[in-house]
């Protein structure tokens, strides 16, 4: 996606609230982290099917206990490495994230390793790249408490 001279990008907070609407996910958590070239989306089970097709489950909100069951396309399979060092060879997906107005497609890893993370997903810069300027200084820069826009930002 290749901008504009002079065009300005619309502001991200190092973590935001999003939605997955091709996954039935209407609102989760996400670390914006240009540091990561993948995005990554957390899953409590994974189970690869017939057709090149995965179905997984995962807990959309940390604190809460509903679960949520998903179903798509694996795309491919590659080897990340995450931030302590550790490869794994994860499934991708492609799926279409909703965030600050703007609806496009991206490669998802799913992951069984986010136990002891704070956010169920991460956005990575292939993601970001073009569409959003990043403040790391800032939180939910595009609303707190809906990924489509049904609440005003930085209402709690």
């Amino acid at each position: 996606m290749k901008r504009r001279e002079g065009e300005t990008l619309p502001m991200l907070g190092w973590r935001e609230w999003l939605a997955l609407p091709d996954l039935g996910i209407a609102r989760i958590k996400a670390k914006v982290d240009s540091g990561a070239r993948s995005s990554a989306l957390h899953v409590a089970t994974l189970e690869t099917l017939a057709g090149e097709r995965v179905r997984f489950s995962l807990r959309p909100l940390q604190n809460s206990e509903r679960v949520q069951w998903c179903e798509a396309a694996m795309v491919d399979r590659r080897w990340v490495t995450d931030s302590g060092g550790h490869r794994e060879l994860r499934p991708f997906i492609r799926t279409g994230i909703e965030l600050g107005g703007q609806r496009w497609d991206a490669e998802l890893s799913l992951s069984a390793r986010r136990d002891g993370m704070r956010f169920r997903m991460l956005l990575g810069r292939t993601a970001l790249a073009g569409r959003f300027a990043i403040d790391p200084a800032a939180s939910f820069v595009q609303g707190r408490r809906s990924a489509r826009g049904t609440a005003g930002k930085g209402q709690a």
